[in-house]
This record gives C-alpha cells, sequence and structure tokens, in this order.
C-alpha cells in the first residue's frame, strides 16, 4: 500500500487531485470553526454531550453543532433534499423525463436539490437555534441569546444566525462537489467522512478517561473485538460481486472480424456502499430534533409526549434501531435499483452487439439482471442493516455505550474509506500502476 501511495503522488494529474481532496478538508475544518453571535458555548457543550442524539450529530458534524459554528447543519439539508427528489423522480413525470435525459438532465435535476436544500437548511436551522435559545445556560439566560424572528429587537441577529448557517451548509456542499469534480472519492461523503475523523480524538479520549474502561475492561474488549470483526465484514461485502458473463458477437468489416471476446458484468452484492447508512440517519435525525424542541413546550401534553419520543427515540433503544434497520434494508434497495437503471447496462450492450448467454437482448437481460441484483442485493441490505445496529446490541451486550456513536461513525468512514480507495485504485489502475486493493 505504500508504494502504491508513492505511485500515486508521482502521476501529477492524480497528486493534484489528492492534494486538492485534502485541501478542502482543511477548509472546511476551517469553516467549521467560525462560531456565531450569542452563544453560551461552554454550556452548549454541556448540553449537547448529555443528549445522545445530538451528540450523534455533532460528531457527524465534526464537532460544529457543539461550537454552533456556521457549518453546524453540516451537509445533512442537501442529503435530505437529495432523498426526497429520489422518491419524487419515479412519481413525478417532468423529473421522471429529466432522469433520462443524460447528464443535462442530472445537473437540471441536480439544480432543484439545490433550491429544495435552502428551504430545509432554513427550517433546520431555525428548529436547532429555537431549541438552545430555550435551553437554560448554567452562566444565567439561555444557550443562544437574542433568537426569535417575531420580535422586532431580535429579527435582525436572529435572520443573521440563519443566513450565516444556510450560507455555511451550501458552502460545505459547494465543496463536495468541488471534491466530486476535481478531487478523488464522492464529496458529500469525504465532507462528512472529515467531520467524523475530526470528532474521533474526542471520543477515543472519553473513552480512556471514562469510567467504563476502568469498571468493565472484558465487556470494553469484547465491545471493540465486535468492532474490529463488523470492520472486516463491511470490507468483505464490499468486495462481494456476482460476475455475470457476457458474450461479444462476432462482426466482419472490411475482411476484418471484430468482436468474439469474452468478459462479465461484476455486480456488487452492495452496490450502494455506505449511503444508505448516511440516508437512514439522515431522516433518522428530524423525528429527534422535533422531540426535543417540543419538550419545552408550555403544554404540558407536548412536554409529556416530547419527552415519550426522546425515549423512543434514543439510540439505545429497541423501537430506535428496529426502524434504523428497516430504514437501512429500504434505502439500499431503493439506492441499488436507482444507480442500476442510471446505468443502463442492457441498452448498452445492446448497442455495442454484446449478450449473456441464454438470455436474449433487451428486456430479458434488464429483467434477468434485476432478478440477479435483486436477490444478491438481499445479503447486502440484511448485512449492511445489522451492521447499522450492531454498536447497539454490543453495547446491551457488554454494558459498555461509551463507543455507540464512535462505532456507527466509523462504519460509514470505514464505508467512505473503501469507496475512496476504490476510486484512487482505478485511477492507477489506468495508468498501470499496482493500486491499493491488488
Amino acid at each position: 500500500m505504500l508504494q502504491a501511495v508513492i505511485n500515486a503522488f508521482k502521476i501529477p494529474d492524480l497528486r493534484r487531485k489528492i492534494l486538492f481532496t485534502l485541501a478542502m478538508l482543511v477548509i472546511f475544518r476551517f469553516i467549521a470553526s467560525v462560531p456565531l453571535p450569542n452563544v453560551d458555548r461552554a454550556g452548549l457543550q454541556d448540553y449537547v454531550a448529555d443528549n445522545q442524539l445530538l451528540s450523534m450529530l455533532n460528531v457527524f458534524s465534526g464537532s460544529a453543532l457543539a461550537n454552533f459554528s456556521i457549518a453546524a447543519l453540516g451537509v445533512y439539508p442537501y442529503i435530505t433534499a437529495s432523498i426526497i427528489m429520489q422518491l419524487m423522480t419515479p412519481i413525478v413525470p417532468r423529473l421522471n423525463e429529466l432522469s433520462q435525459e443524460g447528464e443535462q438532465g442530472r445537473n437540471k435535476i441536480n439544480k432543484y436539490t439545490h433550491y429544495l436544500t435552502i428551504p430545509l437548511a432554513l427550517l433546520q436551522g431555525y428548529g436547532q437555534a429555537l431549541l438552545f435559545s430555550r435551553q437554560p445556560s448554567p452562566n444565567g439566560g439561555t444557550l443562544v441569546e437574542g433568537f426569535g424572528l417575531f420580535s422586532s429587537a431580535t429579527f435582525l441577529p436572529t435572520l443573521a444566525i440563519l443566513a450565516s448557517m444556510v450560507a455555511g451548509t451550501m458552502v460545505l456542499v459547494w465543496m463536495g462537489e468541488l471534491i466530486t469534480e476535481m478531487g478523488i472519492g464522492n464529496g458529500i461523503s469525504i465532507i462528512i467522512f472529515g467531520g467524523i475523523i475530526a470528532s474521533m480524538p474526542g471520543a477515543v479520549r472519553t473513552l480512556v478517561s471514562g469510567a467504563s474502561l476502568g469498571t468493565n475492561v472484558i465487556g470494553t474488549l469484547v465491545f471493540l473485538a465486535i468492532g474490529l470483526v463488523t470492520i472486516v465484514g463491511i470490507v468483505k461485502i464490499n468486495e462481494g460481486q456476482r460476475r455475470i458473463p457476457v458474450q461479444y458477437a462476432k462482426r466482419i468489416r472490411s475482411g476484418q472480424v471484430y468482436g468474439g471476446s469474452t468478459t462479465h458484468i461484476p455486480l456488487k452484492v452492495n452496490s450502494a456502499g455506505m449511503i444508505p447508512l448516511i440516508f437512514a440517519v439522515s431522516i433518522m435525525v428530524f423525528p429527534g430534533l422535533i422531540a426535543n424542541f417540543l419538550s419545552a413546550s408550555n403544554t404540558e401534553w407536548v412536554r409529556n409526549l416530547a419527552t415519550e419520543l426522546t425515549v423512543w427515540l434514543s439510540p439505545l433503544s429497541l423501537p430506535y434501531n428496529i426502524l434504523f434497520f428497516l430504514m437501512v434494508v429500504g434505502f439500499t434497495f431503493f439506492y441499488t435499483m436507482v444507480v442500476f437503471q442510471q446505468q443502463r447496462i442492457p441498452e448498452s450492450l445492446q448497442r455495442q452487439g454484446a449478450f449473456i448467454p441464454g438470455v436474449r437482448p433487451g428486456r430479458n437481460t434488464a429483467g434477468f439482471l434485476q432478478r440477479v441484483l435483486s436477490r444478491i442485493t438481499i445479503v447486502g441490505a440484511l448485512f449492511l442493516g445489522t451492521v447499522a445496529v450492531l454498536p447497539a446490541i454490543a453495547a446491551w451486550i457488554t454494558g459498555v455505550d461509551t463507543l455507540l456513536l464512535g462505532s456507527t461513525s466509523l462504519l460509514i468512514v470505514v464505508g467512505v474509506a473503501i469507496d475512496t480507495m476504490r476510486q484512487l485504485e482505478a485511477q492507477l489502475m489506468m495508468r498501470n500502476y499496482e493500486g491499493f486493493i491488488n
């Protein structure tokens, strides 16, 4: 692997891609440190640390939420907008037509996704800031002072806070797209990856200084062993594939014979990577945020309902993990089929005069590939769903919950790292160098 890294830096354009990606991550860390005004950061950090849901959001934002910086929302409004647009594409005829128009159509859908991100970021930012503005501060007052859209005294400061949070999200989305275009890997996933990596030293420090390490050493070791086995399983599943043989028909042009070769279509067991897990986490965040927001209501029954929802939506609760598992499995199937349809493999094979032995070209080939992909995706979806809830299961068995959020983050980090290394592998193999994996 070290030699592969050296080979990568020997190639000017590949070295430029890697350095550009690293530079974007450094800029992201600077942006995550730009604070918003009128915030009691010490009190906010304690409040976030005591709330499991907010702690999860804080880890994924690279501690930007605990600092309440302009990047406190991260890229999750954009991910939510992407989910909504992908769900609407098969339903809305205009969007369905755009999805079939190639690169130009996808660019228009992406533009609509950007438009939808802005109101979603406004809504999420308003909810977070209003929640913090209702929480008492240890120093007196509230965690966020002077927040309120419906008061002439606080309108302009509130507008400045919301505009800064939306701008921070859109800058991160722009940076992610620059990474996708000019760097290595999926830009949005890389931004999330950078935020999680930045928070991991704090998670390790919490584990080392926590009481659980001294009082439950065996449980901690078992927890870490389960984590290592899970990482190995992720790598194995991501590497697993079903190879569909493809035969190219022989053609004679100008007295020369072309084609007749045999190749294969690699259908991966987990074609969706870690995207379903990221989608599921993004969706699971909203009910918890609403519950936290309602917990400060002046109406007693609303507060009681919010308390019950907070308990039910705790990352260690059984209902949360059942819903999390089902959402990961569902998103895995959904995203896999969306990506498969966008690739248009049957049409491409038919244009190139290729066919799957024993299967007629066209509609029969499409049906055959969808059946095979559905069957192998069952394995990938169930595994990914199990991986998503395994940290909670390990916490129930061992009694160690200090690493619960760190393990969930680690799963995303491993998946994004594998996907990024695979793209870098492809770049190296194009230039006849030995890559990372082979």
